[in-house]
């Protein structure tokens, strides 16, 4: 296995579409069967990283150069990387399928298990605050890391489920929570909390299939599987990803509910009926230029006054992971596939 990684995370950057509008312009490939499930990009160095099922790789963006590979062997607990961040500090961090986390730091890697606070082995969301704590979402509920301490908190009995998925901080310092079970929100005083009973996704109007999988990558089931005797499924309060755009918007991505904005009061959906490619919406993102983009199980599209619009290009549907550079480039990860979306 760790072979076939460095093989094919040798692969140099290739040209792939020429076309008008947002479409892909560049793409490498890190092995079939290898699902790409986390970017990240390092603003300050210019570099992405990748999280696969197989290890993490980090990239110049520059020149197209593989800088490192990472698995158990050298920096990792699992190779299965769910979640990667890089914070202010350019500190890397990545998440792991029962693994924990990893985090390099002034060259060196770290790995943090239940025995130094962690909640749980698995790890699937990383976010950062204002006075530049870490928070965590895992499995067994929602960790912050107190910088200059090195030390966890843990926050379980407060969240509506305690598997967490997504992590994001508005521009006055909320942190938003989503789980299995609904969306939390902190203020840095009080907890509050929505389901779908709350308007959060939009109502199953396709008559989709209810899914009892719980959850992506569980415990029992290390798939990415969303469909129900091959189609798309319907889990309500299962919340995949977040964004807060300029605005200070929330954007929710629901498992079969499309998107939701939240505006403080109350939310607003969004499904394939307003154009949105897919229901499932594994990954969000905001770029520079305030377009929102969101990576389904019916491929990728961007959001820009009030409009989706699709992006051409990609060989699959499914587009798990989202990272955004500051020359407004956007990168997709996908099975065996990372696509650079430019105009």
């Amino acid at each position: 296995m760790i072979a076939r990684l460095f093989l094919f995370f040798s692969v140099s950057f290739c040209a792939v579409v020429q076309a008008a509008g947002f479409a892909v312009r560049e793409s490498f490939q890190v092995g079939q069967g290898v699902v790409v499930r986390a970017l990240a990009v390092d603003s300050a160095r210019q570099q992405l990283w990748v999280g696969t099922s197989v290890g993490a790789m980090q990239v110049d963006l520059r020149t197209g150069e593989r800088l490192g590979v990472f698995t158990r062997d050298n920096a990792l607990a699992n190779e299965y990387v769910f979640a990667a961040f890089v914070d202010s500090r350019g500190e890397v961090w990545l998440g792991t399928n029962g693994g924990g986390v990893s985090r390099y730091a002034e060259g060196r890697w770290k790995t943090y298990f239940p025995l130094h606070g962690l909640a749980d082995y698995w790890v699937y969301s990383f976010a950062e605050d204002r006075a530049g704590d870490v928070w965590i979402g895992t499995w067994a509920g929602l960790n912050r890391w107190r910088r200059g301490e090195d030390r966890f908190e843990t926050y379980l009995e407060e969240l509506i489920n305690e598997w967490v998925y997504a992590l994001a901080v508005d521009p006055r310092g909320v942190l938003w929570v989503g789980t299995e079970g609904g969306l939390n929100a902190f203020d840095g005083r009080s907890w509050r909390t929505w389901t779908h009973a709350d308007g959060l996704g939009a109502p199953n109007r396709d008559g989709r299939p209810f899914s009892d999988n719980t959850g992506l990558g569980t415990r029992n089931r290390h798939d990415l599987n969303v469909r129900v005797d091959g189609r798309p499924s319907f889990n309500p309060n299962y919340v995949f990803s977040l964004a807060v755009d300029g605005d200070g918007h929330v954007w929710v991505g629901t498992w079969g509910g499309g998107v939701s904005r939240f505006d403080g009061r109350r939310f607003r959906n969004e499904t394939r009926a307003d154009g949105l490619p897919g229901d499932i919406v594994y990954a969000l993102a905001v770029d520079g230029d305030g377009r929102l983009w969101a990576g389904t199980d019916g491929g990728l599209a961007y959001r820009k006054d009030g409009r989706w619009h699709g992006v051409s290009g990609l060989p699959q549907r499914d587009v798990y992971a989202l990272a955004v550079t500051q020359d407004g480039g956007v990168w997709a990860g996908l099975n065996g596939l990372v696509a650079r979306i430019g105009w």
